[in-house]
């Protein structure tokens, strides 16, 4: 990218084992780091597990990992953060929140969508006296964390032409299909919220008409959600195949890259589908600051990305393939991605 970054947060030590495992050295004693000056909390909230995090001047220190079922309500998970690290809550100065579900109209309260949770702001800055945390949608801290990514954080699959001006697209397949424009402004950026995976999916071909016509029977009206996702995957392997299995059962295996395995067909129509979608929405913001592929489909698939099919189906635009084909086009690698989205997202 170009365009100049806000500060963005290193890469702390993760633990995947839970919250009091694999304790750093040196935790942040009374919630102060090296010069005690205050930290940022991030935090990115998910259906089955939380990641917790606090910076200092743009540099993550510490991070863990929480298994939700552990919990009744994120105020305990919170509780068990600051317990483990050792934190006193009155040295935060400033907090994002990014969780998978609706934020009410006021930018206070949210509800997970597949958790019985409900994080009311004004309730955790009550408990815990801290200031009031900013609550936002997980993609749109994926998609802030997928822009101010260094190079050595994400993968190139087209080089493309970057305009430091131009917008940005972040995609990303995974339970359901994400999207989002990203806006450079005044040395920062500015996420604008879409919902193009519930556009209507347009078949590109004989064998993607069927498909068409297998989901609409199911469905009725057929999105690119019901193609382009976990979800879709395994519906494309029972359209073809007569077999229906998990997305992670599809994509094992060294992802199936072999061009004999029984999965290789149904990665193949997948990823003409995310390519088409993904140069579509990029067409329609004419994103040539970048697209960011997130979502762990992405990562998982790596290998096959990089041979052609997803990237045929992008720049597949008739009269506007020179333009598609100046895109550059990143994979987003960061295991972190939502949480130093959402730290990031507490300076904007």
């Amino acid at each position: 990218m170009n365009v100049p970054p806000p500060g963005r947060p290193k890469a702390g030590p993760s633990n995947p084992g839970g919250g009091k495992a694999d304790e750093p050295p040196s935790p942040p004693s009374r919630g102060r780091g090296p010069g005690g000056k205050p930290f940022l909390l991030g935090a990115d909230i998910g259906g089955t597990k939380t990641l917790l995090g606090l910076a200092q001047e743009g540099e993550l220190l510490i991070d863990r990992r929480y298994a939700n079922a552990d919990f009744q309500d994120f105020e305990g998970v919170l509780a068990a953060f600051f317990t483990d690290t050792q934190t006193d809550p009155g040295q935060i100065s400033g907090g994002c929140l990014a969780l998978a579900g609706p934020i009410a109209d006021d930018g206070r309260s949210a509800t997970l969508t597949n958790l019985p949770w409900i994080i009311d702001s004004a309730a955790l800055s009550h408990r815990f006296g801290l200031p009031a945390l900013r609550l936002v949608n997980d993609f749109a801290a994926a998609a802030m964390g997928a822009v101010t990514s260094s190079p050595f954080q994400r993968f190139t699959l087209q080089q493309g032409e970057t305009l430091a001006a131009a917008p940005c697209l972040v995609v990303g397949a995974g339970t359901g299909l994400g999207m989002a424009i990203v806006l450079p402004e005044n040395g920062s950026w500015r996420i604008v919220a879409g919902e193009g995976g519930h556009a209507a999916f347009a078949p590109a071909d004989a064998q993607q008409v069927a498909l068409w016509n297998f989901l609409r029977a199911r469905h009725g009206r057929v999105t690119w959600e019901r193609v382009v996702s976990g979800p879709g995957l395994s519906a494309i392997h029972e359209f073809l195949a007569g077999v229906a299995l998990s997305p992670e059962q599809i994509t094992s295996g060294g992802v199936s890259v072999s061009a004999d395995s029984a999965e290789r067909p149904s990665l193949d129509l997948f990823l003409a589908a995310y390519g088409a979608f993904a140069g579509d929405m990029a067409l329609a913001c004419l994103a040539r600051g970048g697209v960011f592929l997130a979502g762990g489909i992405a990562a998982r698939l790596l290998p096959l990305l990089q041979q052609g099919g997803f990237l045929a189906a992008f720049n597949a635009k008739a009269e506007h393939a020179a333009i598609a084909a100046r895109m550059p086009i990143h994979v987003a690698t960061d295991p972190l991605l939502g949480l130093h989205g959402a730290l990031n997202l507490v300076r904007c």
